[in-house]
Formats: C-alpha cells, sequence, structure tokens
C-alpha cells in the first residue's frame, strides 16, 4: 500500500483510511456476532448495508472471508488468522473515541468560605485494565504460549493446543486447519489424549460448528489410522457408504442396487452401520442373504474383491476406536463432528463415490470436503435420508463432482406406483421375496433400478441427460437377474465382543 494510493487488482484507486478502517471494524463485527443481520445490529445499520461491506472486504482480500451454513457465518481460515488483530483494533478504536470524563464537582448555592486548592492532586486508583486482571494472561501472552507448542510436543500437550485454539472464546479461537484437524483426530485414534479432552474437542467443534477444513482434516486422520488405499487406486470402482439412523427402520432396498452394479461388471466396496438397537445386524443379515461377503477388514475385503462384484465392511470392524467415539452420542445427546465424516472414508480407495444427504447444507459440506480432499468423481443424492437410496418420485437434485469439479443437476420426479397392501412377511422376507420375484413391488422395484442407474452414472461419469438411458439399463439388470436364493457369502465375519465406551 503506497502513500497517495491503493493498489487493488492491479486498478489505483484514492485511498479512503476512514473507509477502510470502518471495514475492519466491520470484520471484527461479523467474526464476533456470526451473522450479518446481528453484525448490523450491533452496529446499527441495516443488513443490505453490511452485505455490501462484507462484499467489498471479500473484494480487497480475494476471499470469501465466511461461508454460509446452518449454524450461521463460518469464517475461513484467512477470516480466522485475522480474528485478533482486528478485535485489537477494534476495542483500541473504541478506547480513543470514548474517552473517561473529567467529572467536575458542581458549584454549590451555599459556599461556606472554607473552599481552597489542596496541596497536590490524588491520582486515580491505580489498576489495570479490565481484560488484563490479575492471573489473567493476554492475548499476545496466549498466542506467544501456543506458538511455543510445536509439532515435536508430547501428543497430549499437542490436543491442549488445538483444544485451545478453538475454543478460546468470543474473538480469540479460530478454526483449525487441515493439518492440525488431522493431527488431533490422530491423537485421539491412537488413544493418547484424556477422556476430558476428547469431550473438550469434540463439544467445542460441534458448537461452534466445524469448517470443511477440519473435517477433510479428520477425514485424513481416520484413513491413515485404518490404513485405507489411496483414493483412485483400489480395485473397487465405486465405494458406497451406508450409515443409517437407528430411528430409521426400513430395509436396506440399496443393496438390491448394489447387486445389479455388480451384474453390471463393476466392483462396489460397502462400509456403515445400522447403528444400534435390536436392528444393529440389519446389513450384515441383508449382505449374506445377498451372497455378498462380510468382511472384518481392508486386507480382507480386498481379497474378497478379487473373487466377487461386490463387499460389506461393518464399522464396527473397521475400527472399534472410531466405532467407540461414535458411541459417546449418549454421554453428550448430540452428534460429534465424526457423524459427519464416516461416509467419506472411503476404505477401500474406489475410483467414484456415491453417498446421501437429507440436508442441503450436508451436500455442500460433503462436496466441499471431498474437493479438498482430490476426490474426482462423486455424487451426492439430495434425498430424505443420508444413504444412497434414490426415492425417484419428486424432482431431485444430484450433486455432483465430475473430474473434480462440481456439476449439479435436477432429475424429474416419476409417477408414483400405489403402495402394495401389507402381507404376512416380516420386512425382511418380504424384501427378500421383492428380489426372488415371490412378490412384486412396483414402487420399490422403481427405487432399486433409480439407485442402480445412479450409481452406473457416477462410476461412468455419465452427465443428466442419459439417466433416462441408465435408468433403462438397470430395468434389464433387474428383469435378468438370478432370482434363486445365492449361496452363502464366504464371509470372514465374527461378531465382535462387546467392549466398554
Amino acid at each position: 500500500m503506497t502513500g497517495e494510493k491503493l493498489r487493488r487488482g492491479g486498478v489505483d484507486q484514492p485511498q479512503d483510511r476512514s473507509g477502510q478502517l470502518r471495514l475492519l471494524i466491520v470484520l471484527d463485527t461479523l467474526l464476533r456476532e456470526g451473522s450479518v443481520s446481528r453484525a448490523a445490529a450491533s452496529m446499527g445499520i441495516q443488513p443490505p448495508a453490511m452485505s455490501r461491506m462484507l462484499s467489498q472486504l471479500r473484494e480487497i482480500y480475494g476471499d470469501p472471508l465466511f461461508h454460509r451454513t446452518a449454524r450461521g457465518l463460518v469464517p475461513t481460515p484467512l477470516a480466522d488468522s485475522l480474528r485478533v488483530r482486528v478485535r485489537a483494533l477494534a476495542a483500541e478504536t473504541d478506547r480513543l473515541l470514548n474517552p473517561p470524563k473529567d467529572v467536575t464537582p458542581s458549584s454549590k448555592p451555599n459556599e461556606t468560605g472554607w473552599s481552597g486548592p489542596a496541596l497536590l492532586d490524588v491520582p486515580p486508583l491505580a489498576v489495570r485494565p479490565s481484560v488484563l486482571l490479575d492471573g489473567q494472561p493476554s492475548p499476545e501472552h496466549i498466542a506467544d504460549k501456543l506458538s511455543r507448542i510445536g509439532d515435536n510436543a508430547p501428543p497430549m500437550q499437542r490436543l491442549a493446543k488445538y483444544i485451545a485454539l478453538s475454543g478460546a472464546g468470543v474473538g480469540r479461537s479460530r478454526s483449525l486447519a487441515q493439518d492440525e484437524a488431522r493431527d488431533a483426530l490422530a491423537i485421539i485414534l491412537d488413544g493418547e489424549a484424556d477422556p476430558v479432552q476428547i469431550g473438550a474437542l469434540l463439544a467445542t467443534m460441534q458448537y461452534r460448528g466445524a469448517t470443511t477444513s477440519e473435517f477433510a482434516g479428520f477425514v485424513e486422520a481416520v484413513r491413515q489410522h485404518v490404513n485405507a488405499v489411496d483414493v483412485g487406486t483400489g480395485l473397487a470402482d465405486l465405494d458406497w457408504p451406508v450409515y443409517l439412523s437407528p430411528k430409521l427402520r426400513s430395509s436396506p432396498w440399496f443393496m438390491h442396487a448394489v447387486r445389479l452394479v455388480g451384474m453390471a461388471g463393476y466392483r462396489v466396496a460397502m462400509h456403515g452401520s445400522a447403528g444400534g438397537g435390536q436392528d444393529a445386524a440389519k446389513f450384515i443379515i441383508a449382505a449374506k442373504m445377498s451372497g455378498i461377503p462380510v468382511c472384518t477388514s481392508i486386507k480382507d475385503a480386498k481379497k474378497a474383491l478379487k473373487d466377487g462384484s461386490s463387499v460389506f465392511i461393518p464399522l464396527e470392524t473397521l475400527d472399534s476406536q472410531i466405532t467407540r467415539l461414535i458411541g459417546l452420542y449418549p454421554l453428550m445427546e448430540m452428534r460429534s463432528p465424526l457423524n459427519s465424516i464416516l461416509q467419506l472414508i472411503n476404505p477401500l480407495g474406489a475410483k467414484a463415490s456415491i453417498m446421501g444427504a437429507s440436508g442441503s447444507s450436508r451436500r455442500d459440506l460433503h462436496r466441499d470436503i471431498s474437493m479438498l480432499l482430490g476426490v474426482q468423481q462423486l455424487s451426492i443424492i439430495g434425498n430424505i435420508r443420508d444413504i444412497p437410496e434414490f426415492w425417484p418420485f419428486r424432482a431431485t437434485t444430484i450433486y455432483r463432482l465430475l473430474d473434480g469439479a462440481p456439476f449439479d443437476f435436477s432429475i424429474p420426479g416419476m409417477k408414483q406406483p400405489s403402495a402394495e397392501p401389507d402381507t404376512l412377511m416380516t420386512m425382511r422376507e418380504y424384501w427378500h421375496a421383492v428380489w426372488t420375484g415371490a412378490a412384486r413391488d412396483e414402487r420399490m422395484e422403481m427405487v432399486i433400478c433409480a439407485t442402480a442407474a445412479m450409481a452406473l452414472m457416477t462410476i461412468e461419469r455419465a452427465t443428466a441427460d442419459s439417466f433416462q438411458e441408465h435408468y433403462q439399463r438397470a430395468l434389464r439388470l433387474w428383469k435378468e437377474r438370478p432370482t434363486s436364493v445365492p449361496c452363502a457369502a464366504s464371509s470372514t465375519y465374527a461378531a465382535p465382543s462387546k467392549s466398554p465406551v
């Protein structure tokens, strides 16, 4: 910046120091409030004016500065790095513009004649500013102390540093960088964290809302911990995460779609969990009934994929430490950031991934994380549930990564057939009967074929206009399916012993 001009984007503009100062105060307010409307109310201006000044800040820094989420504005790493400096500037500006006023006694109507000058003026009580109370370190002292905790520090000390950075309070905290988040979760996964530290980190991040860089770091830590195959180099053509809420008691119709994709000549790697409760073994039972091997490790899954078209790895056998962390839910009655990354771990390094997400913010989040991780082929089905199961009876947006670039399209809804009348079969019996042809359910057949079509489009990097072509192809595969009961799949699965959380 020169004395006469402010150079931005190669264009010289007259420098307006008062305007720049106001923009920095605006940035501080947005970082503190986390909302355009609240920041505008705090400064006594209208939200449109606040939005315009945010646009100016984004232009100056060449960075979005904030991402809109369900929890409000989440600062980017650049905005987080400016937090302490603009807070100090705003505080000093406030002190300069609001100096303490001299208090002079008013004249009294009845003077006694005894008034006169004192021998000396008593100075005010000697105190520190309120932000520097005895025993309370200054922000500069805290920053200096944290900076001394390097990469070679003991694990518990490094994790304490990340907790302090993430949860130091309004105006002083920041989100973790991707490598910091990776190290923090790696310490926890390796069993080197204190239990209090685990709760503090996960609760703090969930409360303020984790950023894409933190989620990406967490995914990298999990992949490293389970010795995942490098993405794009594995035997699997498609990664198919299936993490179902235990509250959703439905049959795994998607597994019939997986079988159709296998019939098309592709290899599918499923991993996931049906949650706790009485249906916890649902996916394991369905896989065995479908002739799909249930594997207890990545090594076993790689071996099974050489001989077959699909495998399923239960979460509880993929890694017990991750399972225990997810099992902390009853202790805190809230999800943790780990719940949001399980769909992204791709343990077998498939070339493409398909997943479902029930909220628009989660779809954007999963795709943004995938982009940070270098994923090239991805389809996220804008569904009412968080598993890759496409219900095509209403217009649905598909969130894609096509060769690493965002590519969205909408598929028009199909006419929904009438629901089949209740039968005397159990849900499992009916699910199996639809595959064998013992029961006919046009509605669920459409779900199965639409799901298979979307999976084939993801693997083959197909564009939106080919959906009907792939759907018809899935219908042909459905008609050609082997309806006999498959032989029991050779499985290395054994029920894991229960371990305390």
